[in-house]
C-alpha cells in the first residue's frame, strides 16, 4: 500500500487545502517504506514501532483467528458503540477497580470508538474554549490533535530529566489553578518516557482534580505494561478509575482500548470512561466525526473483557516485555546511549544520544543513519508537542525513542544494527 503524499510532497496548487502533516511515527514509516520496509519487512528491525507484538505469548490466552459474520454484524453499530459492550467495559473496570464502591460505572459512562484516536478527537471536539494543559514530552498525535481545534487553547507544561519526567503535586496545583486549565490531557504511563503515575500519587491527582475542577483526560493505553510491581505475577494493572469516588461527577476521563493491553492493534476498538453528561457530548461528537467503530469487531471484543481473560493476558505481557526491557536497556547503555530514567511502563526507552559521535548524536540524523542498515527508530523531537508551532525552539533534538514492542530476535537484530552503526562513526 502506498502512502499517501501531502501538498507539498506533489507540489500541487489545490485551492483551499492546507498541508496536513505527518504525525512522527507515520514519517518516519514513511521514510522506511521508501526505502524497502513494506517489502522486506522481514531484513528490517523496526524500533520505532508503536505496538506491541501481536503473536502468542507463553501463559497467556489463545490469540483470536477467526471470526463469524452472521448477516446482523453487517449493518452500522450505533455511533457510542453497542450495548453490551459498553455494559461488559463498565463491568470490567467495576472488577478491576471498583469493587466495593458505592458509585459505579454503566453502559451509560462509556462510549465506543474507532481507535485511541477518534477516542480523543471525539473529546476535544466536545470541549468548550478553555485553556487545556498538556506535558512536554508526550504522545507524537497530541500535537495535530490539540492543533487542529480552535476551541480551546493548549497550554504546554515542561518536565524534564531533573525530575525524572514527573511533576510534584504542588506543581500540578499551580499549573491547574495559576494557568487557569479547565482540561489536562496525559498519558499514563507516559509515551515516551514510560513514567508512571500510580498509587497515592495517582489518588491525588484524581483528588486535585475533583477540588479545582480541573478535568483530567487520561490515555491509559499502556496501562497493563507495568514494571513497578513486587512479583511479577502479580499482573499489576493500573487506572485512575480506582481512585474516582462518583463516576458521574468527578471530572476524569479514561481512555483504554484493544490496541496495546490486549495486543489487537488492528481491531480499532477503544473505550472512553466518564461522566454520563460528558459521555453523552463525546458520542454526539462521533456522528458527524468518524461514524463509531467496528461492528464485528464489538461483538468479539466482548469476551476479551473477562477479567481472568485480561489477567491472564496481562500476566503474560508483563513477563515478556519485562525480559525485553532490561534487554534493551542493556544494550543501549553499552553503545553510550543515555538513559535519564528506566521506563516504569508502556514499551519505549527514551534515550539520550548525546555521547555518541556526530551526525548520530541528533535524532533525526540517526534515524537517517539507521534507515540505512534497516532499523527504524523515532527521533525525540517529534515529542516536543507543540501545536500549531507556536514555539519556534524545538527541544530534544539530541533524544531518540527506542520501541520494545517487537519481538526478541527483532530487539536483537536492530540493536545489532545500531552496534555496527555506532562501530562505524566512531
Amino acid at each position: 500500500m502506498t502512502t499517501p503524499l501531502t501538498l507539498r510532497d506533489t507540489g500541487a496548487d489545490v485551492p483551499g487545502f492546507r498541508t496536513v502533516p505527518r504525525t512522527g511515527v507515520i514519517y518516519v514509516m514513511h521514510r522506511a517504506e521508501e526505502l524497502g520496509f513494506a517489502l522486506h519487512r522481514e531484513q528490517w528491525s523496526n524500533l520505532g514501532q508503536g505496538a506491541p507484538e501481536c503473536g502468542p505469548l507463553p501463559g497467556a490466552p489463545p490469540r483470536r483467528e477467526q471470526i463469524l459474520l452472521p448477516p446482523s454484524h453487517h449493518e452500522y453499530a450505533p455511533i457510542g458503540g453497542i450495548r453490551s459492550l459498553r455494559e461488559r467495559v463498565a463491568e470490567f473496570y467495576n472488577a478491576i477497580y471498583r469493587r466495593g464502591k458505592r458509585s459505579q460505572y454503566t453502559a451509560e459512562n462509556v462510549s465506543i470508538a474507532p481507535g485511541g484516536r477518534a477516542a480523543m478527537t471525539r473529546l476535544a471536539a466536545a470541549l468548550g474554549e478553555i485553556n487545556m494543559g498538556h506535558f512536554i514530552p508526550d504522545y507524537t498525535a497530541y500535537e495535530e490533535l490539540l492543533g487542529s481545534f480552535k476551541g480551546f487553547v493548549p497550554i504546554p507544561i515542561l518536565v524534564g530529566a531533573r525530575s525524572d519526567y514527573r511533576i510534584s503535586i504542588d506543581e500540578l496545583r499551580r499549573e491547574l489553578v495559576g494557568r487557569g486549565l479547565s482540561a489536562l490531557l496525559c498519558s499514563n504511563p507516559c509515551n515516551p518516557t514510560g513514567q508512571l503515575v500510580e498509587g497515592p500519587d495517582l489518588e491525588q491527582w484524581v483528588d486535585l482534580a475533583r477540588e479545582c475542577r480541573s478535568t483530567l483526560i487520561l490515555d491509559e493505553f499502556y496501562s497493563h505494561y507495568v514494571y513497578t510491581g513486587a512479583d511479577p505475577a502479580d499482573a499489576k494493572m493500573v487506572s485512575a478509575a480506582e481512585y474516582i469516588e462518583d463516576v458521574d461527577r468527578d471530572p476524569i476521563l479514561i481512555v483504554d482500548g484493544l490496541t496495546k493491553n490486549w495486543r489487537y492493534p488492528g481491531w480499532r476498538i477503544s473505550w472512553t470512561l466518564g461522566p454520563r453528561d460528558v459521555i453523552a457530548q463525546a458520542t454526539s461528537a462521533g456522528s458527524y466525526l468518524d461514524g463509531g467503530a467496528n461492528h464485528p469487531f464489538q461483538r468479539e471484543a466482548l469476551a476479551l473483557l473477562d477479567p481472568d481473560f485480561a489477567r491472564r493476558e496481562t500476566r503474560a505481557i508483563q513477563t515478556e516485555f519485562r525480559a525485553k526491557r532490561e534487554y534493551m536497556l542493556g544494550r543501549l547503555r553499552d553503545l553510550d546511549v543515555e538513559i535519564d530514567v528506566e521506563p516504569q511502563g508502556a514499551f519505549y526507552v527514551w534515550g539520550n544520544l548525546r555521547r555518541l559521535p556526530p551526525p548520530l548524536d541528533d535524532g533525526m540524523r540517526f534515524l537517517e543513519a539507521g534507515l540505512e542498515e534497516k532499523v527504524i527508530t523515532v527521533p525525540g523531537t517529534f515529542f516536543d508537542v507543540n501545536p500549531g508551532k507556536r514555539r519556534a525552539h524545538s527541544r530534544y533534538q539530541s533524544y531518540s525513542r527506542f520501541s520494545f514492542g517487537p519481538s526478541l530476535p527483532e530487539l536483537e537484530r536492530g540493536l545489532d544494527a545500531i552496534a555496527r552503526l555506532i562501530a562505524r562513526h566512531r
